[in-house]
């Protein structure tokens, strides 16, 4: 089912975009509502209870932390000065493309007022070159050939030396058969095949690699085919994005917290799950520190690490092979996010975001105080600057300290401005706990549904089969997640978009199905090189 009587997704500009179609049933819930835990509330766990609650399901949502937000939570810290401030893990770009997270902000804000666009996501390497996609058209193919046009990454020699025929799959990806194709290489391996220019990999392809906390070298093939489909060649709604114009909590949570709690939601924050049980007259028993609770369904909506940990101490929770995936799942390598208050101000040409390459483990800088009105203040009211520095894929072993003082010293390189700035404030966050989708991993993801009808899995993690990607891919498995059980009640679920499921082109896809049938495809493990029909 593609587009809709007003010419697709709400918000989106692409009249390409595809409809999920979605069963029909009642508008609510009718009598005696069934109750349904929510364990998780992050992005997938908040969009699930959401849609639940609003047609009727009581929803008692469990959150181990003591906010919601999840991997985009925000807390309050203290800064020397006294100031009241608000921490984060770090930058998020709501990408235009990400239907089903902005429906799900529609709700307190349907004019999407709290976000803000950036004028430009740029690029550089050490090098000094540069990339930018501000005048990149959006339109598929032309944004691709736009960008090779306009970047100085692509010379002729380095066009004339690339294999194209091994760059097939990218032009046609569909979810049905992506992983099939790619899922048993790495994405590194995949480039050199295709004999990507080495500096225009750097800044196009491993700037969006890393963006998955993953090496290049360790995460899928498909994977990234997927991302570069999504963001670039599958969608015409372009690489610009926004952010919050507030914090996180004050942007986005707090008002969603609001309108969950309007619609009878229970919301128990700082309350870890221990474990879930089938109940014995059926439901499912939910088992915190205060005590257990009878569940008609339940939503697992946790990150990998805390989902492997309820199953793990719920034994009778699905089947031997379904806790097999779920116990296979793994963890990405650790991050890092560094704030810094300066006394100084950064140059006001500086982009509020910037995509780094070349410096050592750092991979972007963003001026916070020229988007988000918490820092914009403190920064007026000082004359200084808010700064937040990522390094995304940090090797485990690599010396904390030694790696905070790298990112700085990093952004002395990048912003020389700023090497004389007195830093007022700092603030090192360090984090583990985002999915890792490795080479070969992709059948052993769980999905939405499982073995037990009244059970159900969302988040970023989850096996979709649809063309969605970080916290799109959480937002989209909690509607989905949410529409599994309505669909047990009789009652009608919530619209579901995604970008084309498919290239956009029709020359491109006989290109990429005359090159599928007689070429030889990825396989075996993540060293094999790929030979592709051309």
């Amino acid at each position: 089912m593609n587009g809709r009587a007003g010419g697709g997704p709400p918000g989106g500009r692409d009249r390409r975009a595809r409809a999920v179609p979605v069963r029909p049933g009642t508008d609510r819930v009718r009598d005696d509502p069934p109750v349904t835990a929510v364990i998780g509330g992050g992005i997938a766990g908040l969009a699930a209870a959401t849609v639940l609650a609003e047609r009727g399901v009581r929803v008692v949502l469990y959150e181990r932390d003591p906010r919601l937000g999840g991997r985009v939570a925000g807390w309050p810290v203290t800064l020397p000065d006294g100031t009241r401030a608000t921490m984060s893990r770090g930058f998020h770009a709501f990408f235009r493309q990400y239907y089903n997270l902005r429906a799900l902000l529609r709700r307190v804000d349907p004019a999407l007022g709290m976000l803000t666009g950036l004028p430009d996501y740029p690029l550089r390497h050490s090098s000094g070159l540069r990339d930018s996609f501000r005048r990149v058209p959006r339109t598929p193919p032309w944004n691709a050939l736009g960008f090779a046009a306009l970047s100085p990454t692509f010379r002729l020699r380095d066009l004339l030396s690339m294999r194209p025929g091994a760059a097939l799959p990218l032009l046609d990806v569909r979810t049905s058969r992506v992983h099939e194709d790619l899922d048993q290489v790495s994405a590194d391996a995949f480039l050199d095949a295709v004999g990507f220019p080495r500096a225009a990999r750097h800044l196009a392809f491993e700037v969006f690699s890393r963006s998955f906390f993953a090496d290049p070298r360790h995460l899928s093939a498909a994977e990234m085919a997927l991302m570069f489909h999504i963001y670039f060649l599958g969608s015409n709604e372009g690489l610009l994005f926004d952010v919050p114009r507030e914090p996180f909590p004050v942007a986005l949570w707090e008002p969603l917290a609001g309108h969950l709690a309007r619609h009878g939601t229970e919301l128990r924050t700082a309350t870890p799950v221990e474990a879930v049980h089938p109940g014995p007259d059926g439901g499912h028993l939910v088992a915190d520190a205060t005590g257990t609770r009878h569940f008609d369904a339940v939503v697992l909506a946790m990150d990998a690490g805390g989902l492997r940990a309820v199953v793990s101490r719920s034994p009778r929770l699905g089947d031997t092979a379904w806790r097999a995936r779920v116990a296979r799942l793994r963890t990405a390598a650790p991050f890092l996010v560094s704030r810094l208050w300066l006394q100084s101000p950064v140059d006001p040409t500086r982009p509020g975001f910037l995509g780094t390459s070349g410096f050592g483990a750092l991979d972007n800088v963003s001026v916070l105080s020229r988007w988000e009105g918490e820092a914009g203040r403190w920064a007026a009211r000082t004359g200084g600057s808010v700064v937040e520095l990522h390094a995304y894929a940090v090797p485990p072993a690599a010396d904390r300290h030694s790696t905070e003082r790298h990112l700085v010293e990093q952004l002395h390189r990048v912003y020389p401005e700023t090497r004389g700035a007195h830093v007022v404030a700092a603030r090192h966050e360090w984090r583990a706990d985002c999915p890792l989708f490795p080479v070969g991993g992709y059948t052993h993801r769980p999905t939405v549904r499982t073995p037990d009808p009244a059970v159900v899995v969302a988040g970023d993690l989850v096996r979709t089969g649809l063309p969605v990607a970080l916290m799109e891919r959480a937002a989209t498995s909690g509607f989905l997640a949410a529409n599994t059980l309505l669909e047990r009640w009789g009652v009608r679920g919530e619209p579901v978009w995604t970008v084309p499921d498919g290239g956009r082109s029709v020359l491109l896809r006989a290109l990429a199905a005359r090159g599928r049938p007689g070429g030889r495809r990825f396989g075996g493990g993540a060293g094999r090189e790929y030979a592709g029909p051309g």
